[in-house]
């Protein structure tokens, strides 16, 4: 059930380049999250809220360059570090081709903050859907364990981070003691 909020303004681009460029972020995003983008049921579920800013402001002043904020939201388990960088990647490249302008020069105004949403807290319909719940909906039961292997993989690599994080800091703060303590 991927979500999308994007901002640009009104006149970033014509009618017929914001509605190309709206459905391949529909594809991109489904795809991301390893779905098929010709599946109706994840094309009814993958919803694209556009913002329009009145203005935008760089450096506390008014810019007349055309910004994107595009933020793509999944369920927990969804991404990887990989399948961020890809969607970072694959939606700027959407932009570039909407504005018909070089990456190079599109990349700097476009950001991208592709955000998993932690199981347990998704809601539609009137209800709690859990990644495997999500995976059940979209590909049928038999995936439900891809939803739930994703989730795990997903918790292991949060808890690694965590670990890691941990480990630096008792290590950082036993280089800060004096020898003395140390050796008591």
């Amino acid at each position: 059930m991927p979500m999308i909020d994007a901002l640009w303004p009104e006149d970033a681009l014509t009618p017929e380049a914001e509605a190309v460029l709206i459905n391949e972020l529909t594809d991109i995003l489904i795809k991301a999250e390893g779905y098929d983008p010709a599946n109706p049921i994840a094309r009814a579920v993958t919803v694209l809220h556009l913002h329009r800013p009145a203005a935008i402001y760089v450096g506390g002043e008014r810019t007349q360059a055309q910004r994107y904020r595009i933020i793509p939201s999944a369920p927990e388990g969804q991404y990887t570090d990989e399948s961020r960088r890809a969607l970072v990647k694959a939606v700027t490249e959407a932009v570039s081709r909407a504005e018909n302008r070089p990456f190079d020069e599109v990349a700097p105004r476009v950001w991208v903050f592709p955000t998993e949403i932690p199981d347990g807290t998704w809601g539609s319909r009137g209800a709690i859907y859990t990644l495997p719940d999500i995976h059940a909906l979209l590909a049928g039961e038999a995936e439900r364990v891809e939803g739930e292997e994703r989730l795990a993989r997903r918790r292991r690599e949060k808890a690694r981070i965590t670990f890691e994080a941990a480990l630096d800091a008792v290590s950082a703060g036993m280089a800060n003691k004096p020898q003395l303590e140390r050796s008591a």
